[in-house]
């Protein structure tokens, strides 16, 4: 479920038409709702409910200020794979103790800044990384609280790009030989185990992974627990998906998945941790371009628009599907008819959409990119010296740019040009 619904024949963020957003700040643009990030986030929490959890928000979905502070304000985590994301956090108002650190390649210096700015644990990807992290930890005079982050070699049935959790996969520790790493990490003086992390990939749309992974989990715990551990902390990662074609059957919902993890590990009493940010973020948001021109090609049609793969690289690096729609309402009656949608960007990849049916639609006219709130606005960049596009928020009758357009000249003048030249 989302806030942007049609109204009077015009698309609306919440209470605001789309039409007017467009008008005031010009296209393209991501418009994200409130209320929406508020309902996906109340959603996990309240799947967890009756047991000690915290829900991070992955904030690699979504880094935007505002939307951490959003979620933060609600009691949300997060969780940041980056120095920059530890950082923007932390200006966001989160407290070190509700962030947590994954990523396979943290810096010492990464290490060192949130040790001293505070961090709830680090997710230990191998042991050269804990290694590196008890030396920090011991040069500042403090201990590391950790998880192992645990590679369970289970199939997530997603993306090969976005699969985390099998054998060959870059992340974690082989579950197997976990053990003695563990035994390491006891033994060293700046680190204190906490818990198990594991995380097997991304847009899950079947629960017999998460459930395989977790049962693998609540396995390790026993035995770690045998060894002598007080694992005390679970960290189940994120992963779920969400419906970006509406007409396909809808993945499972928060509160099954909330129940697969009580069934699995709800009887070992520890505190868990999950890292939703697909769910939360993605349908909070939409991405509104305009029609520049319809070209009419040989055997088939291109409708070109404003927005670009710079502005919204998911369809070009994963073929993902966005269902798109004209902004004002298209009649019942209208027929429809396949276009190529595809952006100016002097690259085959950017296109959006192959034979696509759309309402007829004109230059100037706008349309809306659905489930465009996660992985959009971050992995954006300036290819073609196209400025970033602005983010918008919406709340109830209000909206507010939250990140605004540059200027040509402030993209220009980010260069230097060398004395010599």
């Amino acid at each position: 479920m989302d806030h942007f619904l049609y109204r009077d024949g015009v698309l609306h963020a919440e209470d605001v038409p789309v039409t007017d957003i467009a008008a005031a700040v010009g296209t393209p643009f991501y418009v994200y709702s409130t209320a929406t990030l508020t309902r996906h986030f109340h959603l996990f929490d309240e799947a967890l409910e009756g047991m000690d959890h915290l829900v991070c928000f992955a904030m690699k979905s979504n880094s935007n200020l505002a939307v951490l502070k959003l979620l933060g304000e609600m009691g949300a985590g997060i969780d940041v794979v980056s120095m920059g994301e530890y950082l923007k956090a932390k200006a966001a108002g989160v407290s070190g103790d509700r962030i947590v650190f994954s990523g396979v390649g943290k810096t010492r210096d990464e290490m060192r800044v949130a040790l001293e700015g505070g961090i709830r644990q680090f997710n230990v990807e191998s042991e050269p990384e804990l290694e590196a992290l008890n030396e920090v930890a011991i040069s500042l005079g403090v201990t590391a609280p950790i998880a192992l982050r645990v590679n369970p070699d289970v199939d997530a049935k997603t993306h090969a790009k976005i699969a985390t959790g099998k054998s060959e996969n870059k992340f974690g520790i082989p579950i197997a030989t976990c053990r003695e790493v563990y035994a390491r990490a006891a033994a060293m003086d700046g680190i204190d185990v906490v818990g198990i992390d594991v995380h097997i990939g991304s847009q899950l749309t079947q629960l017999e992974p998460f459930r395989l992974a977790f049962t693998k989990v609540a396995e390790l715990t026993e035995a770690l627990r045998a060894d002598g551990h007080n694992i005390r902390r679970l960290d189940l990662g994120g992963g779920l998906g969400i419906p970006y074609e509406r007409s396909n059957d809808a993945p499972p919902l928060p509160l099954e998945y909330g129940e697969v993890i009580k069934e699995t590990v709800g009887h070992l009493g520890c505190e868990v941790e999950i890292e939703p940010g697909r769910l939360i973020s993605g349908n909070a948001g939409i991405l509104v371009s305009s029609v520049i021109y319809l070209k009419n090609g040989e055997g088939r049609d291109f409708l070109i628009v404003d927005a670009a793969m710079n502005d919204l690289v998911r369809p070009s690096m994963y073929d993902a599907h966005h269902d798109i729609v004209s902004v004002v309402e298209a009649e019942a009656a209208v027929d429809q008819h396949p276009v190529d949608i595809v952006g100016p960007v002097c690259e085959t990849g950017d296109t959006f959409a192959k034979a696509r049916n759309m309402p007829p639609l004109a230059s100037g006219d706008l349309v809306a990119f659905r489930s465009a709130g996660a992985y959009g606005a971050v992995m954006a960049s300036e290819y073609n010296s196209r400025p970033l596009i602005p983010e918008v928020l919406v709340h109830g009758d209000q909206f507010a740019v939250i990140r605004a357009r540059p200027t040509f000249d402030e993209m220009i003048n980010r260069d230097t040009i060398p004395e010599w030249l």
